[in-house]
């Protein structure tokens, strides 16, 4: 049975999360990657990023409705929301944009698994790791190559 190892690609393009959004968009457009790994100061994984992201970024800002009553002025719709979109504009660095907290696999990880972690957290890309070092990823183009065969 096949597993992550066998298909996985090693030699992994990933960005810090000190890369400007102008060097990401480049790194996407170069690569032709539409999902990368973002890794701290220390080379560690801490979540991935994304197009979808980058394209989130440029959407326009959703000022919350606002009503009043008994001369009082509420907000419809959580401040906590409103600071998220707030952030979301104003970002300069894939630190701002990222998904922490990204779906992992193990080397042995079966294909079928992978297929059905993609596929239970929606996601494109898995980083492979051995411990806390990641070894590889696995696109789902990878998944579907093996389909092919």
């Amino acid at each position: 049975m096949l597993t992550a190892r066998d298909i996985m690609n090693s030699a992994v393009e990933s960005v810090s999360v000190d890369t400007s959004l102008k060097e990401l968009a480049k790194k996407f457009v170069e690569t032709r990657y539409s999902n990368m790994p973002v890794v701290d100061s220390n080379g560690r994984l801490v979540g991935i990023i994304s197009e979808t992201d980058l394209i989130e970024y440029q959407r326009p800002l959703h000022i919350p409705t606002v009503m009043t009553l008994f001369d009082g002025v509420f907000a419809l719709g959580s401040e906590k929301k409103f600071k998220e979109e707030v952030d979301r504009v104003t970002a300069t660095r894939v630190g701002d944009l990222y998904q922490k907290n990204p779906v992992t696999c193990a080397a042995d990880t079966p294909v079928n698994e992978l297929a059905g972690l993609m596929s239970k957290h929606k996601v494109h890309l898995l980083p492979v790791m051995d411990g806390e070092q990641m070894i590889g990823v696995v696109a789902r183009l990878d998944l579907i190559r093996v389909m092919e065969n």
